[in-house]
């Protein structure tokens, strides 16, 4: 596969649609061509501790940030047309479906593709587990900032390339 967006979330609570920051590594021809970050102001908009404690964000980071909708204005033209890939796409996509239904956008009709799913059928029990970073390093990226939305879309995109 040559051309995907990566897409990554992470969110400020249990909720799925309390999207607190997104990572988006455009591939085109097999080539990245485009990265987007954004902090994203939560909704609803409380960050649980267990959150807090995965990738180190709260309200003091996200208090002035943009809400969803203006955030999504700059990032679905970039991901027009391709598929979007995950790792856990299951997560991810519930998080975009959960997002445009609180802020009632119409969901356009994303096809996303599991980095997860794609490595256990190719690494199988190659690997002692499917976790992002184990796969990442499989693949020969170096995840040093895991659960950076963004550099966990950067580690996304290079498992696509070399595995789907």
């Amino acid at each position: 596969m040559r051309d995907f967006a990566a897409i990554d979330f992470e969110t400020a609570n249990e909720w799925p649609s309390s999207v607190c920051s997104v990572g988006v590594v455009v591939v085109r021809g097999g080539c990245v061509v485009d990265r987007l970050y954004s902090l994203i102001h939560p909704e609803p908009e409380y960050y649980s501790w267990f959150c807090r404690r995965v990738h180190g964000l709260g309200p003091e980071d996200t208090e002035a940030a943009p809400v969803f909708p203006r955030v999504w204005e700059r990032i679905a033209p970039a991901v027009a047309g391709l598929p979007l890939v995950a790792h856990n796409a299951r997560f991810d996509e519930g998080c975009l479906r959960a997002v445009f239904r609180v802020y009632q956008m119409d969901y356009p009709k994303y096809v996303f593709l599991d980095t997860l799913a794609a490595s256990r059928r190719h690494f199988g029990r190659l690997l002692p587990n499917h976790q992002l970073q184990t796969v990442a390093a499989a693949c020969g990226f170096d995840l040093t900032r895991h659960h950076h939305a963004l550099a966990d879309a950067e580690a996304c995109a290079a498992i696509a390339l070399r595995i789907l």
